[in-house]
């Protein structure tokens, strides 16, 4: 039986949910009105247009869009998921730990029950509180520099994107992810001219969790006055927050209905804006409430397989290990298994062959090692004291002093067979790094090797403190995975012309045959880019970590 709307109960409900909304008892007025500051009469409301401006207007349309600047709503407009709790959990995971994501977790499923009950704002207040207490701001900025771009870029629609490049400049508006957290994504990927959105308090470097309310953006506009402004957002979202006051500015408002957003694609990885080379974090998937309640239901029996895994490869030969490491959900593919045939090919060999492969996680060298099933050494640069100790292979370490580096590379292809990664650090994205061509100077031809690895939970490299833990975090994923394919080996004394190739032809050659097996892209990149873009140092680690 319905209940009498009169009734007690319902009108403590309708009070206990006018509380929760607003506890102060401040009235918050809802207006869509244009702004004086424009010159134009605050009575007159923009132009309301039902579609996205890309789906359907017609060449002039477009044309007369371009020389508009855009007030974009980023939830609404860009992202095809309404539900943020993703990007909260990310910043959860990646800047306090699986205990903060647990907690996280927790609060979410709590706040879901007590739906019917609790305003947005409300629900949204308590999320920011557990995700950012506590936490210090360089942690959340380096989450938000390294690690939400990828994750964002994976919800951007196609069509939401082709809106965006039409016109002549774009202001971001986020009506509910922080503004620290989607700052660094719109600037660097998308090229928006400035961003609006909330901020969360802060003490002496420390976030509070307390989230402060959406700013008119005036200040942000200010360089804009006089521009003509069109907006572009969601319409499940226009008249119900008040975030949506800066479409105050528009002539025209473009909307999204949730019907033609839920027709979007996913925006493919040669249409990203910028290309997505360097990104960091440990997760390798979207952390939505089932993805992360799966991980956290698997980290407990991860740990002690973890280390299982570990002493197999450390301690058993490799056939034995590789055997009994795939039984354990460890999966190795050999393409061209080259066992035998290096010594056969130079019998007579003084010195030790030469492996050169692409950098994927510390474990490249092992897992060639094992397919080669003998002992090699390996050239390293920066790794912790941990990593070196635990390595079942020998390690030479690196000065990047170009004469001394050489002269341990040849006193280590004296005593046997070396494999050098001469990209010098990890990429997890299919692109490879520029070669260095200090190596291929020691030896008249090289053995090329093409690796490529997946992670289905947690990213077996890192540009933070905790790279020492690497080779953990890739044997904690359910079912890890290496492809080794040998290839033929090249010369690297070429004539060319009457003249002999110089060394850095040579890398740029070894690069290109590499990327062509693997179908990866060639750049220029180097290690201390990578590191610049994530870490903001040169890439020195600690060795004693």
């Amino acid at each position: 039986m319905a209940s009498d709307p009169s009734s007690g109960h319902t009108n403590f409900y309708r009070f206990v949910r006018r509380w929760l909304a607003n506890p102060l008892g401040h009235h918050q007025h809802h207006h869509l009105r244009r702004s004086t500051s424009t010159g134009i009469s605050s009575s007159t409301y923009p132009r309301i247009i039902p579609r996205c401006p890309s789906s359907s207007s017609s060449a002039q349309d477009r044309d007369r869009l371009r020389d508009k600047t855009m007030i974009l709503d980023v939830e609404g407009g860009i992202l095809m998921s309404s539900s943020t709790f993703p990007y909260f959990m990310l910043v959860a995971m990646e800047a306090g730990g699986f205990l903060r994501g647990f907690i996280m977790l927790c609060v979410h499923l709590v706040l879901w029950c007590l739906a019917p009950l609790l305003p947005e704002e409300v629900k949204l207040k308590v999320m920011v509180m557990v995700c950012f207490f506590g936490l210090k701001e360089k942690k959340v900025a380096r989450v938000a520099r390294a690690a939400l771009p990828k994750h964002f870029l994976e919800g951007v629609g196609m069509e939401g994107l082709e809106a965006v490049r039409g016109v002549k400049s774009v202001v971001g508006v986020s009506r509910v992810i922080p503004r620290v957290m989607v700052k660094p994504f719109l600037e660097d990927y998308l090229g928006v001219d400035v961003v609006v959105g909330r901020e969360v308090k802060m003490v002496r470097g420390f976030y509070v969790g307390l989230l402060e309310n959406m700013s008119d953006g005036r200040l942000e506009l200010a360089d804009l006055e006089g521009e003509e402004m069109i907006g572009f957002g969601s319409s499940s979202g226009y008249s119900g927050h008040d975030h949506h006051h800066l479409f105050s500015w528009c002539k025209e408002v473009y909307l999204v209905t949730p019907e033609e957003k839920r027709k979007w694609s996913p925006l493919p990885r040669d249409q990203y804006p910028k290309p997505l080379v360097f990104h960091d974090g440990r997760l390798a998937f979207r952390p939505t409430f089932q993805a992360t309640l799966a991980m956290l239901t698997w980290l407990p029996f991860s740990l002690p397989l973890t280390i299982f895994r570990t002493l197999i490869f450390v301690t058993l030969p490799y056939p034995v290990s590789v055997a009994i490491g795939s039984v354990f959900g460890v999966r190795t593919r050999v393409i061209n298994s080259p066992v035998g045939q290096a010594k056969a090919d130079h019998p007579r060999n003084p010195k030790g062959h030469l492996y050169v492969c692409n950098h994927r996680t510390l474990l490249d060298p092992v897992y060639i090692a094992a397919m080669l099933n003998k002992k090699v050494s390996a050239v390293t640069y920066s790794v912790s004291r941990l990593s070196e100790w635990i390595s079942p292979i020998p390690t030479i370490r690196l000065t990047r002093d170009r004469d001394e580096d050489r002269r341990r590379m040849e006193e280590a292809l004296r005593r046997g067979d070396l494999v050098v990664c001469p990209e010098g650090t990890t990429c997890r994205e299919p692109y490879l790094l520029r070669f260095s061509p200090l190596s291929l100077e020691l030896v008249d031809e090289v053995y090329l090797v093409a690796l490529v690895n997946w992670s289905d939970m947690f990213y077996g490299n890192s540009t933070g403190r905790s790279k020492c833990l690497d080779s953990f975090y890739y044997f904690m994923n359910p079912r890890p995975a290496y492809d080794v394919e040998f290839m033929e080996k090249v010369p690297t004394r070429m004539v060319v012309d009457g003249k002999t190739c110089e060394s850095k032809h040579v890398a740029n050659m070894v690069q290109g045959e590499i990327g062509r097996v693997l179908g990866f892209e060639c750049t220029k990149f180097t290690r201390e880019n990578k590191y610049l873009a994530l870490a903001g140092n040169r890439g020195v680690v600690d060795a004693n970590q």
